[in-house]
């Protein structure tokens, strides 16, 4: 926890720093750069509340850039998120409620008006170790530090209306998962062959985005990441989906909400049954919901 703790604060100074700072404004002539930075806020008291409840506080930190390129018929769009968060409640302590590190990468060429010749990159891993916890408290170790860490790449077609809507469809990607903690990689984690670090699958992949304002200083965000493996079972489709609304309520603070669906084939949670630990592939989800301070750029 104190490495958890160390990461948020490293995240609090960069963002205190950046909405300090105003950058220096890009000279280039083809490169197009901008960002946001989002702390959220979220918390609970109670004393002598009839119906009950619980204290709690929670704190969620993301950066959110893009670098894109565009020159002629060629254009690089890249975007770079980082996210932590930490929750704590009365008798249990502090967990962390978000982790990831996000990095994307579209080359593209174009074909026609909105149709474009690409090479995909996707790259997905975590700051710290994550853990599944019994009705006693005792975790389990599920997740580290590039355990998993995924890695997706291909060439494709992508439609892109703006950039504010696109598909990109590769029927012919590498999807690579990388799980380098040893106990971990022992039990065969992620789809492993236990014992091994990595696990190579080729198929095919969808990464779509859409984002809509659906009322003034309301947005509404939806992205889908799909990948079936060719290799084994294909009718076994890997589905990453997440949902965010933004409401922003002036210059700086903001509202957000947002959900995560996962279904991941490889990912096996541990679950107690009559005191035996089985592992299972379950639905993974995760929902946000705080106010705070975004600075954008």
């Amino acid at each position: 926890m104190k490495t958890s703790l160390l990461i948020l604060t490293f995240l609090l100074i960069s963002l205190t720093g950046f909405s300090q700072t105003t950058p220096p404004k890009d000279t280039t002539k083809y490169w197009t750069i901008h960002g946001q930075n989002t702390l959220l806020i979220n918390q609970s008291s109670f004393s002598n509340w009839a119906a009950g409840g619980v204290n709690s506080i929670a704190a969620n930190i993301t950066l959110d850039y893009d670098f894109n390129y565009k020159k002629g018929v060629w254009s690089w769009d890249n975007k770079a998120i980082a996210g932590y968060g930490l929750s704590k409640q009365n008798g249990i302590g502090w967990r962390k409620n978000d982790d990831r590190i996000i990095l994307n990468s579209l080359l593209g060429r174009q074909a026609s008006k909105f149709w474009l010749y690409t090479f995909y990159m996707n790259f997905q891993t975590q700051f710290t170790k994550g853990y599944s916890y019994d009705a006693t408290g005792a975790r389990t170790l599920i997740s580290a530090p590039f355990a998993p860490a995924y890695l997706t790449l291909g060439p494709g077609m992508a439609y892109k209306k703006s950039d504010n809507f696109r598909i990109n469809i590769s029927p012919a990607a590498a999807r690579i998962t990388i799980v380098q903690n040893d106990s971990l990689s022992n039990l065969g984690s992620f789809g492993v062959d236990p014992g091994k670090k990595s696990l190579f699958e080729f198929g095919a992949s969808l990464d779509a985005y859409y984002k809509v304002n659906i009322a003034t200083n309301i947005a509404f965000e939806n992205i889908l990441k799909l990948y079936s493996n060719y290799l084994k079972q294909p009718g076994n489709i890997y589905m990453d989906y997440t949902a965010n609304i933004f409401m922003k309520v002036n210059k700086l603070v903001t509202v957000n909400a947002g959900v995560e669906l996962i279904s991941d084939p490889n990912a096996k949670i541990p679950v107690q049954k009559n005191g035996v630990t089985e592992y299972h592939s379950l639905l993974q989800t995760k929902q946000i919901f705080g106010a705070g301070l975004t600075y954008k750029f």
